[in-house]
């Protein structure tokens, strides 16, 4: 994704709906310009054109986030799964890509899985591995656990390795989130010091959401697809984050 298909996806996301005409303005190109820019970037499933303009395909919908670019977060969830060992605890915070990942690991069943998402849980409720859903807030759209009972759970439970959603990853910034509660969750099993992977795919980076989600440090390892800037790649090696890079 070049510099102004990542600024106009920022600030559709940011705003989820922008005319063709503001789009135009921001970014100094012409509006013809900005027309083949979202039609290419609607091809590529990352937002949605609407008449004179394009709207946000973001939503706290599991249902319609895994619908997105499913394609590569199936192979991203493959690829985490062979991370993990078997007869290890694994906690999964959420995500589309997450929930994907739960799913492989389910399937093999030997692992235990702990997890704020009921999404995830019920998900696979039928499973042969062991399934522990940690209590708090119930966030209805995305079916996710947060508040202060959420952390207190996280506080008393063990794993091994932690894999997290996010919604943004900007070098100012590093990652972050656009939901606070489930930044704080994040933040969290962050602060339990594990092995701590991020699986997202390449859309993510470039984007900045109003909560950051830990230190660069705080991470073990990015499991994305080809597609990142690689000066952001450079940066997360820069602070010890091993990358795993799938292909497209």
């Amino acid at each position: 994704m070049n510099p102004r298909h990542s600024e106009i996806l920022q600030l559709v996301n940011q705003n989820r709906r922008v005319l063709v005409a503001e789009l135009a303005s921001h970014t100094g190109v012409s509006e013809v310009t900005i027309r083949q820019d979202l039609t290419q970037l609607e091809k590529q499933g990352y937002l949605k054109r609407v008449h004179g303009g394009a709207t946000a395909l973001q939503s706290d919908d599991m249902n319609d986030r895994l619908n997105v670019r499913f394609d590569i977060k199936q192979q991203l969830a493959q690829r985490a799964a062979e991370l993990v060992q078997p007869g290890e605890t694994v906690m999964i915070e959420g995500g589309s890509a997450n929930a994907l990942l739960a799913r492989e690991l389910a399937n093999r069943g030997d692992v235990t899985i702990i997890t704020p998402s009921a999404y995830i849980a019920g998900m696979i409720r039928q499973s042969k591995c062991d399934v522990i859903l940690l209590g708090g807030i119930y966030q209805p759209q995305g079916e996710s656990l947060v508040g202060p009972l959420t952390r207190l759970c996280i506080e008393h439970t063990h794993f091994s390795t932690a894999f997290l959603g996010i919604d943004g990853f900007h070098p100012d910034t590093g990652f972050t989130s656009r939901d606070m509660m489930r930044a704080d969750v994040a933040n969290a099993i962050l602060n339990k010091n594990q092995r701590n992977i991020v699986l997202t795919d390449a859309s993510k980076f470039g984007q900045i959401f109003s909560t950051s989600i830990g230190r660069l440090d705080q991470f073990s390892v990015l499991v994305t697809n080809s597609g990142v800037d690689e000066s952001d790649l450079a940066l997360l090696r820069k602070h010890h984050v091993a990358v795993e890079l799938v292909d497209n």
